[in-house]
C-alpha cells in the first residue's frame, strides 16, 4: 500500500513540475539560453524515464490481476491505474513537443519521439474523458474475457473451448453454430468500442496528430503514408503465393461439402478454414492434404505419446533458446505463470507475455491445450520474454522491440526451426521423413503462416478507417465484411448487419493491441530465419534448417535483441539479415516448391482463381 502510494506522490510532483515549468516556458523562452534548454530536455527525459519506469511497474501487476481474477473490484483497480498512467503519459508526451526542434544527441532525440508517439490509446487531456476512456477500456477487456457461448444442452464454453470446436469438428452446421455463437460476445461492444475511438482521436489530437490512424502510423520510424506504402509493397510481394494457396483450398473444400456449403467460386465461407477467424488455416490440412503426403507423424500426438503435459511444454521451447546460448529462464517464470485454465474464476485466456519489473520478472499466462498449435504458440510467447530480458540494460524508453513486428517475430523465427530434423533432436520422433514428404510439410505451414498474411494486414486497415472517419459507425460491420473479402477472399457464412460487431469478436480490437505488427512479423521472420540459417552454415533449402543448438546463429540474433528500440529499426534488422529493408523474397523462398505445386494442381483441375 504504501508502495502505491509513493509512486502516486512521485506522480504527482512530477506533474506539477512539468506544468509549471511549461507555463515559464511559455513567457521565458525567448530569454532561456540554448544551452540551458538542452539542459531542461535532458532533465525532463530523465524524469520522464523514471517516472514512467515506476508506474509501469503499477499498471503491469494490475494489468495481471485484472487478466488472472476478473471481477468487478479488479476491473476497477486496472481502470484507475490505466487511468493514471494514460494521463500520465498523454502529459509528457504534450509536454516533450516544446523541445521537438533542439538540437539533442540522437539519444535524446529519439526517446522525444518515442515519448511522443507510442501512447497506443491516447486519452483527452480533461481528467473526466481520460477517467472515461479507461472504464471503456476495462470495460471492453471484460467483455472479451468473460464471454461464453451457451448452447441448448445447457453447455456454456469459453473461446478457447469453442475454438477447439472450430479446430477439429468437419460438421458445417456445428462450425457455423460455434461461429455465430462467439460473435453475440461482442454485439455489446459497439457502442462502447465507437464512444472509445472518440475519445482517443481527441487524445491523438491534443497530440499533434490528425487522428489515433496516424499516430499508430507514425511510430515505424517513417512518415505514416510512406509505412502505408511499405505495407502494400511487402502484400504485392506475397499476394500470388496466398491466390495459388486460397484457389487450391477453396477447391479442395468444394470437393468435400459440395456447392451449397462451399462454392467453388467466389470467397469462402469464414466457418469451414479450421478457426474462429478464419486467420490461419493449419486446422484444416486433413481436409485438404494431398495424398501420400503424411510424414508419418502427428506432433498433436507425439506430446501425447512421449507425456508432454503443460509444463513440459513450456520447458522443451526453454531448452531450444538455451541451446542457442541465451541463460535459463528464472525461478520466478515458473512460479508466476498461468500454464493452466483455472475451473474456478474467469480469465483472459489468450496467450500472451509479460514483462512486470523491466528487469527479470517475466512471466506468459495462457491457457495451454496439449497440441501442435500450442507447442508452436509457446514458442512465440517465450520469444516475447527472452527478448524483453535481453535489452533489459537499455534505458526504460528503449526496452522495447525494434519496431513491435520485430516483437513478434522473435518467437515465430524459432519455431520455423520445428522442423523434422528437430522433432528427432529431442527424441519426440524416431524418424526424419525423406524430402518427398516435403510439400505436405509445406502446405501445412502455410496454411497457418501465407493464409494469415491478409489477415495480418486488414484488421488495422480497418481500424484505421474507422479512427480517420472513412468508415462511420454505420458501417463498421458492413467495411469489416468488406475488407475481408477485398484481401482475404473470405466471408461471412450468414447475412450479417449493423446489429453485430463482429471486429470485436476478435481479441485484438477489444484489446486495443494494434495489428500490423502481426503482418510484419509474418513478412520478419522468414528474413530472420533464412539469414540465421546462412550464418549457421545451413546450405540446404531453407524448409528444411533448424538453427537449434547453434550458438553462432543464437549469438547474432541476441546482438539485434539487446539493441531494444534504441536504433531505428532498419539498424537492428540489419544486425541480422545484412540489409535495411524489409523484404517478402525470403517467404517465396521458403514456399517456393510448394508454390509450383500448388499451380500445378489448379491448373490440372482447371480450378477458376480469384474471387
Amino acid at each position: 500500500m504504501n508502495m502505491t502510494f509513493t509512486k502516486v506522490s512521485k506522480l504527482s510532483a512530477l506533474i506539477a513540475i512539468s506544468l509549471g515549468a511549461t507555463a515559464c516556458n511559455k513567457t521565458e523562452a525567448t530569454d532561456a539560453p540554448a544551452v540551458d534548454k538542452i539542459a531542461e530536455a535532458k532533465q525532463f527525459i530523465t524524469d520522464a524515464e523514471s517516472t514512467m519506469a515506476d508506474l509501469s511497474i503499477e499498471i503491469n501487476r494490475s494489468e495481471w490481476i485484472y487478466s488472472n481474477f476478473i471481477t468487478e473490484d479488479t476491473a476497477a483497480l486496472s481502470a484507475s491505474v490505466s487511468e493514471k498512467y494514460t494521463g500520465t503519459s498523454v502529459k509528457l508526451a504534450t509536454e516533450s513537443a516544446q523541445y521537438a526542434d533542439l538540437t539533442l544527441d540522437p539519444a535524446d532525440k529519439r526517446k522525444l519521439n518515442i515519448l511522443r508517439s507510442s501512447i497506443v490509446l491516447p486519452a483527452p487531456l480533461d481528467p473526466a474523458k481520460n477517467a472515461e476512456l479507461a472504464n471503456i477500456s476495462a470495460q471492453l477487456n471484460g467483455l472479451y474475457g468473460k464471454g461464453k457461448y451457451c448452447f441448448e444442452d445447457g453447455r456454456c464454453l469459453t473461446q478457447p473451448e469453442l475454438s477447439a470446436i472450430m479446430g477439429e469438428s468437419n460438421n458445417p452446421e456445428e462450425l457455423l453454430e460455434v461461429w455465430k455463437g462467439w460473435r453475440e460476445i461482442s454485439k455489446p461492444m459497439r457502442p462502447l468500442f465507437e464512444r472509445e475511438v472518440e475519445l482517443a482521436n481527441e487524445g491523438a489530437q491534443d497530440l499533434g496528430y490528425q487522428n489515433l490512424s496516424e499516430l499508430w502510423r507514425s511510430q515505424y520510424d517513417m512518415k505514416p503514408d510512406d509505412f502505408s506504402n511499405e505495407l502494400d509493397r511487402l502484400w504485392g510481394q506475397v499476394k500470388p503465393l496466398y491466390d495459388s494457396l486460397h484457389c487450391y483450398v477453396r477447391g479442395e473444400l468444394n470437393e468435400q461439402y459440395g456447392d451449397t456449403v462451399a462454392p467453388a467460386t467466389g470467397a469462402i465461407p469464414a466457418h469451414l478454414l479450421g478457426n474462429m477467424w478464419a486467420q490461419s488455416w493449419g486446422n484444416v490440412y486433413d481436409q485438404v492434404a494431398p495424398q501420400d503426403a503424411d510424414p508419418g507423424y502427428d506432433v498433436t500426438e507425439l506430446l501425447a505419446k512421449h507425456n508432454y503435459d503443460e509444463v513440459k511444454m513450456v520447458k522443451q521451447a526453454e531448452s531450444f533458446f538455451t541451446s542457442l546460448g541465451f541463460e535459463a529462464l528464472p525461478d520466478t517464470f515458473w512460479e508466476r505463470s498461468l500454464f493452466v485454465q483455472p475451473k474456478d474464476r474467469d480469465v483472459v485466456c489468450h496467450a500472451s507475455a509479460w514483462d512486470l519489473d523491466n528487469e527479470d520478472d517475466i512471466r506468459i499466462k495462457m491457457c495451454i491445450q496439449k497440441t501442435a498449435e500450442d507447442f508452436t504458440v509457446i514458442h512465440h510467447e517465450l520469444g516475447h520474454n527472452f527478448y524483453q530480458r535481453a535489452y533489459k540494460e537499455q534505458p526504460f524508453i528503449f526496452k522495447n522491440s525494434a519496431n513491435d513486428g520485430f516483437h513478434e517475430a522473435i518467437g515465430d523465427t524459432v519455431a520455423l526451426s520445428i522442423t523434422p530434423n528437430y522433432l528427432k533432436q529431442i527424441g519426440l520422433l524416431d524418424e526424419v521423413p525423406d524430402a518427398s514428404k516435403d510439400i505436405g510439410l509445406l502446405l501445412k505451414q502455410a496454411l497457418d503462416k501465407v493464409a494469415f498474411l491478409p489477415f495480418g494486414l486488414m484488421i488495422d486497415q480497418w481500424r484505421w478507417k474507422v479512427f480517420s472517419g472513412e468508415i462511420t459507425p454505420e458501417q463498421y460491420n458492413q467495411a469489416w465484411w468488406d475488407l475481408r473479402e477485398k484481401y482475404q477472399g473470405v466471408k461471412a457464412p450468414i447475412a450479417r448487419n449493423e446489429s453485430d460487431f463482429d471486429p470485436g469478436a476478435k481479441y485484438h480490437v477489444p484489446g486495443n493491441v494494434p495489428y500490423t505488427r502481426y503482418f510484419l512479423a509474418h513478412i520478419l521472420q522468414f528474413q530472420f530465419h533464412k539469414s540465421l540459417c546462412e550464418i549457421a552454415g545451413d546450405n540446404g533449402p531453407v524448409h528444411r534448417c533448424s538453427i537449434y543448438g547453434n550458438k553462432e546463429a543464437g549469438a547474432k540474433l541476441n546482438t539485434m535483441l539487446e539493441m531494444g528500440q534504441s536504433k531505428p529499426w532498419p539498424e537492428a534488422l540489419a544486425a541480422v539479415t545484412g540489409t535495411k529493408e524489409m523484404d517478402a523474397k525470403a517467404v517465396l523462398d521458403y514456399f517456393a516448391p510448394l508454390q509450383i505445386w500448388l499451380d500445378e494442381q489448379n491448373k490440372t483441375a482447371n480450378r477458376q482463381c480469384g474471387w
